[in-house]
């Protein structure tokens, strides 16, 4: 049986489209699952003095990814994870609590994708 090029490459355009589709969604998937797990460790694993900042963790999608933020009290993250300067002088050491987490799941979601293409 002949084919014609154009008809082999009419196919084989349309089959990469369609892989091109299954991999965006499950790409879509993961980013969400990614940014799920994340959000639930960071709320295990922030400083728990009243718990306010600890269940002040959200997590908002963008254009192309996700955001994970604290609504409540935002003007501490930075405040906490960077330490600061004390009001009377010297300076409150870092708890740093953030960082791990995203390092933590930016492998997590690197690995994901190399498995979701892979397939």
């Amino acid at each position: 049986m002949k084919v014609s090029a154009d008809a082999f490459a009419n196919a084989l355009v349309d089959a990469l489209k369609g892989y091109t589709g299954e991999v965006e969604e499950a790409l879509e998937d993961l980013k969400e699952e990614t940014a799920d797990q994340a959000l639930r460790e960071l709320k295990q694993s922030s400083l728990k003095d009243t718990g306010d900042y600890a269940k002040g963790w959200r997590k908002q999608e963008t254009g192309n990814g996700w955001i994970i933020y604290n609504k409540t009290d935002y003007q501490l993250t930075h405040l906490l994870e960077k330490g600061h300067a004390k009001r009377g002088g010297g300076r409150v050491a870092p708890k740093v609590h953030i960082a791990p987490v995203e390092e933590k799941y930016i492998k997590v979601y690197e690995n994901g994708a190399k498995k979701v293409i892979q397939k």
